[in-house]
């Protein structure tokens, strides 16, 4: 997939205005040929008036030593050239020679709708980061300051409030669970600052994660959207809306077919809490995960590779308890089917804190269930499963065991200091990784220490040699490892026995 993501807020400075709206319609991708169904017209023309424009400004501090830019060139006879002239005789002082740096103001502008007529917005986060003024403009142009009742920057959400001066039209929010691929929807935005701007297309795709945060679960739209439409509504031939335009993929900025929209069931969940708390709350379960790769399933005899693999468990967090350990794979929570790591993540958050929940795992290949009261997640609570880059590093000495393309040595005082490594982690110390191993292309180094050799547990070098020795006897393909660095952070690692 080429072309890079991009959200989709309008940041223009007065200086540029023109150039850029004049650039435009280059950008913009051809309208599709197909009419589509009859409905759209009149859904657009039902909920046209709840999708307002977002505008936003911001004091920056001016760059460079004369106070602002040069002045662009112009064609001959453009009627923009007295509009600069006048612009940046101004922004350079008296006299149009520079003077020093000063703050401007940057605008913003973006899309949302509203979902409660007493003045209740919704828009992506994005469009009002760091504005210190945020104005609502409607359908007919009426202009209203706004206040930000909340914000997630994790799902690049946010509430607005707005005093209207007259009665709202507010729109409702559907189910997305229920959009098919195929469907048509309709987006509503403000693209290029050409506010009240309709479009039409189809789900192209469902849980597309484009890596923008932990909970991604976007909705893929082929509906036209650009620059300016972020925070608007994508809705479905009903009139509801089942998604928040948020990012394109796009090499030139422009729509290409391939928009992203947060599906409704997010959103609503979302706002709720932002209108309630002013925050939002999420579940908690207190573990670190990895994806289960083939290698992995194969190891702990898992058909087919799925769930999400438990690397560690926080000794303060709900799975303690609940008898969940590092090795488990989570393959259902709460009755939700849990296909791979990213599924844990967005079902956990969703679950309500305090809720008792079962929680089903496969331990050394058989299934078992877990009763888990969920606790609150903390921004600081719960950490990535971090993998070390550092390139491998030589020791001296001759190591105590070699296996798996591995140095392999017990741990001794000197390693400890050698490679700071706490005195609760136990195992067995790598000093070196051969290069072009198995291990090296895993991102094993030196200063890691394996943990457990196939769920075992191994305390000296000649263990895990026979172990892996045993292994290849009976056919495995792979072997599983614990490895801890040298804080104490676990994580799996699956090596191939071939």
């Amino acid at each position: 997939m080429t072309g890079a993501i991009q959200m989709l807020g309008l940041r223009l400075r007065p200086v540029l205005t023109a150039i850029c709206l004049g650039a435009a319609g280059a950008m913009m991708s051809a309208p599709a040929f197909a009419r589509g169904p009859e409905g759209i017209a009149d859904v657009a023309e039902k909920v046209i008036d709840a999708v307002v424009n977002i505008s936003t400004t911001q004091n920056v501090e001016a760059k460079g030593g004369d106070g602002g830019e040069a002045m662009p060139q112009l064609p001959p006879g453009s009627p923009f050239e007295d509009f600069f002239e006048d612009f940046f005789k101004n922004r350079r002082g008296p006299g149009g020679k520079g003077g020093s740096p000063r703050a401007h103001k940057v605008n913003s502008l973006g899309s949302g709708f509203i979902i409660d007529a007493s003045g209740i917005v919704v828009t992506n986060n994005h469009v009002i980061a760091d504005a210190d003024e945020i104005n609502v403009i409607l359908n007919d142009g009426t202009r209203s300051r706004a206040e930000i009742v909340g914000v997630d920057k994790k799902t690049d959400l946010a509430v607005l409030k707005f005093k209207p001066e007259k009665p709202l039209t507010a729109v409702k929010f559907g189910d997305s669970d229920t959009l098919r691929l195929g469907e048509w929807v309709i987006a509503i935005g403000n693209p290029f600052s050409l506010g009240g701007t309709v479009t039409a297309g189809i789900v192209s795709a469902r849980n597309r994660d484009i890596n923008s945060g932990p909970y991604d679960s976007y909705i893929q739209t082929d509906a036209a959207i650009n620059r300016g439409n972020s925070g608007g509504p994508l809705f479905n031939l009903n009139g509801e809306v089942v998604g928040v335009n948020t990012a394109i993929i796009s090499p030139s900025g422009g729509s290409i077919g391939i928009g992203f929209a947060v599906p409704s069931k997010t959103v609503s969940a979302v706002v709720a809490q932002l209108r309630e708390f002013k925050e939002v709350r999420r579940g908690w379960l207190g573990v670190r995960i990895q994806q289960v790769t083939d290698e992995i399933a194969e190891s702990l005899s898992i058909k087919p590779a799925r769930g999400a693999l438990v690397a560690g468990v926080d000794d303060k967090g709900p799975a303690k308890p609940a008898g969940i350990e590092p090795g488990d794979v989570i393959v259902k929570f709460d009755g939700k089917d849990v296909k791979e790591p990213k599924d844990l993540s967005r079902i956990v958050a969703d679950t309500a804190v305090g809720k008792a929940v079962d929680v089903l795992i496969i331990r050394k290949g058989a299934e078992q269930t877990k009763k888990v009261t969920l606790g609150r997640l903390d921004d600081g609570a719960t950490k990535p499963v971090q993998v070390s880059t550092k390139p491998s590093e030589t020791i001296e000495k001759t190591p105590a065991q070699k296996a798996l393309g591995l140095d392999l040595a017990n741990i001794s005082k000197d390693l400890r200091s050698r490679y700071k490594i706490k005195d609760s982690v136990k195992g067995v110390v790598i000093t070196k990784v051969d290069e072009g191993s198995d291990a090296f292309e895993k991102r094993l180094s030196a200063g890691d220490i394996i943990v457990e050799v196939a769920q075992e547990s191994v305390s000296n070098a000649d263990d895990i040699k026979k172990r892996v020795d045993q292994l290849k006897k009976d056919g495995k393909k792979s072997v599983l490892l614990l490895v801890s660095n040298a804080t104490g952070e676990l994580r799996f690692v699956a090596l191939s026995l071939q």
